[in-house]
């Protein structure tokens, strides 16, 4: 018989796991506070919920995507939590990026009910939730890991067992956002650079794309900055400003300086204080501002 799945969360990323599952024919029952993404995963063939209880109590395995640790831990734990109504042998799967020790802090109350761990945090962004190609890196015991792999695999074009303790995942998601953040940041100074100076900006996109540095990322991150796609494009600003905070922070914890993503999480903190409802590529825009120019074709 096939599990059923449980998502708490449905929002861009949360609404594409569930349609993957759907589509893979797994049951899947959801919850959002959001009356309307409920009626999307309806649409889509999933089962809503009136709570995070009720995901618990339906489910065989429960998907946890949700912004940050507090609200990770009352999905889980809380007075209507997940938790409360799962049995004993389900799956708690926490695909939310999240401070290493806030996963593991989940570790004991959810043993203490038999219940089994997956940490699981994924890159890809919406389209990557959309169309089943996120990538997981993923940390739990290799039974558990096993147990769980059809389900990952449903949302997943790369699946990576990193680790078997709670937390890996976590930080290899980190060290990833450390890379990407950065990289997103060198992109948008030296579009702002060129442009100041004088230069088209196809001529410094061409001239990248033909250099070593040359990547999707670099293309996606410059593509949008110069078509002017500063929002709604599925790379929430807030996202990438948390994600740099948990590396700076797990940073400052394991001793390690963290100059450059430091630098790049100002950048960002400055163009989310300026336009918080936008895309990763309104840090461009603020630079933009503070250099009076504009980066264009």
């Amino acid at each position: 018989m096939m599990r059923t799945v449980g998502v708490i969360g449905l929002g861009d990323m949360g609404l594409g796991i569930a349609r993957n599952l759907v589509e893979s024919g797994f049951p899947t029952v959801g919850f959002d506070i959001r009356q309307e993404r409920m009626g999307l995963l309806e649409a889509a063939g999933g089962l809503p919920a009136r709570s995070c209880s009720e995901v618990g109590r339906r489910s065989d395995a429960v998907f946890v995507m949700v912004l940050n640790g507090d609200q990770a831990r009352e999905a889980l734990l809380g007075s209507e939590g997940a938790v409360a109504g799962m049995a004993a042998g389900s799956t708690v799967i926490v695909t939310a990026t999240l401070f290493p020790r806030e996963v593991r802090d989940l570790e004991k109350p959810l043993a203490a009910r038999g219940i089994d761990l997956v940490d699981s945090p994924v890159s890809g962004g919406k389209a990557g939730a959309d169309d089943g190609s996120l990538t997981l890196m993923t940390a739990a015991r290799p039974e558990i890991f096993e147990a769980n792999r059809e389900v990952l695999e449903a949302i997943s074009g790369k699946l990576f067992h990193v680790g078997e303790e709670a937390g890996q995942g976590q930080t290899v998601k980190a060290a990833l956002q450390v890379l990407i953040g950065c990289t997103f940041a060198g992109t948008f100074e030296a579009l702002v650079l060129g442009a100041k100076a004088g230069v088209q900006g196809k001529t410094l996109f061409d001239v990248i794309r033909a250099s070593s540095v040359d990547s999707p990322l670099f293309e996606t991150c410059a593509r949008n900055v110069l078509d002017r796609h500063f929002d709604r494009t599925g790379s929430h600003i807030r996202t990438m400003r948390k994600d740099l905070g948990i590396a700076t922070r797990l940073g400052g914890e394991t001793g390690v300086l963290m100059l450059a993503t430091t630098a790049a999480r100002a950048m960002f903190d400055a163009g989310f204080a300026s336009y918080p409802d936008g895309d990763n590529w309104v840090v461009a825009k603020f630079l933009e501002e503070a250099s009076d120019t504009r980066v264009e074709w």
